[in-house]
């Protein structure tokens, strides 16, 4: 095991896949210093400009080359910046990338992953500060992957670059500077579709995924404490997401919360809770809550960005009403 920052264990992972796979090689802008975040520093070193690639200023060049690239044999790592910047290239994703194996009869592959840091960091402001992970999911032949922590970000990233389908990947910006044991086994990996039990309790279940997930056992930690024994389900993979250990969860609480940073409304959120509903409406003792952020942009001033923060306080006072006395 070794002690890795989230950042670094992305990078660590990176390394590795290039280092198994001579086909695996990284595109996008400022690669060539490091990345704008320090996602890429020392690879240059290692792998040289035609294996790190800097891009010019063009989202929809940079992924529109990689989707090429990756339907003649390669598997190309596009590293966007911002998830906001990435809607610029939103058509050779969704219309080229996520249907070309079902347009060409299984012909055709497209096996790039799409880097995307999402969510609020210090005051980033309305540009730079979404979590759009539901639209990626509701898409057709895209899986969609959010890792929370730093063991994750390597597993998780390894299994993407391994995928013969298009990935979006996720990794909060917020959780750069997080550190965890981390395996240094390079065949290490974190199977797609695979939700991580991070705590296990009796009286209400609580899903998340991403940063949120720090949130809520924060928010799990204070219901203990109240005497409420709260299970935390973390997804990782939004798609395909691990329906089954969610509804076995649920059907020992028979209570479900599900957070997420991203706006509440048509948010990944309102997906898990109608399947739980659909599946298990006759168990529960509660109805299914959602928590996630009003529709509003995010601010830049701090005041502002906090008030669509779900807390911590807040998951547990939902749960709190859903337990109820006793």
């Amino acid at each position: 095991m070794a002690r890795l920052t989230y950042l670094d264990a992305g990078r660590v992972a990176l390394a590795e896949e290039m280092r198994r796979d001579p086909t695996v090689w990284a595109l996008g802008e400022d690669l060539g210093r490091g990345g704008v975040f320090g996602q890429y520093r020392g690879l240059t070193e290692e792998f040289g400009p035609d294996r790190i690639c800097d891009a010019p200023i063009s989202e929809a060049c940079i992924l529109g080359a990689a989707v090429g690239a990756a339907m003649m044999g390669t598997r190309p790592v596009v590293e966007m910046r911002f998830s906001d910047f990435a809607l610029c290239a939103v058509d050779e994703l969704v219309n080229q990338a996520a249907k070309a194996r079902y347009m060409f009869g299984g012909q055709s592959r497209v096996p790039v992953v799409v880097r995307e840091p999402v969510g609020m960091w210090r005051s980033s402001a309305a540009q730079h500060s979404q979590s759009l992970e539901a639209w990626y999911v509701h898409i057709p032949g895209l899986v969609v992957v959010c890792p929370s922590t730093p063991a994750d970000n390597k597993g998780l990233l390894k299994s993407a670059v391994r995928c013969d389908d298009p990935v979006v990947y996720m990794e909060h910006k917020s959780l750069w500077p997080l550190e965890g044991e981390v395996p240094d086994d390079p065949d290490f990996m974190v199977p797609l579709g695979q939700a991580r039990i991070v705590r296990e309790g009796r009286d209400v279940t609580i899903v998340s995924w991403s940063q949120q997930v720090n949130i809520a056992a924060e928010a799990a930690a204070k219901l203990a404490d109240a005497g409420i024994s709260a299970e935390l389900i973390d997804l990782r993979t939004l798609w395909p997401w691990d329906k089954p250990a969610v509804l076995a969860s649920v059907r020992k609480t028979r209570r479900l919360i599900v957070t997420h940073e991203a706006v509440s409304v048509a948010g990944f959120g309102a997906e898990v809770a109608a399947t739980v509903a659909e599946r298990l409406h006759g168990d529960l003792r509660a109805p299914v809550r959602r928590l996630g952020a009003p529709r509003i942009p995010v601010s830049y001033a701090p005041t502002l960005e906090d008030e669509v923060r779900v807390t911590a306080d807040g998951i547990a006072a939902t749960a709190r009403e859903m337990v109820g006395p006793g």
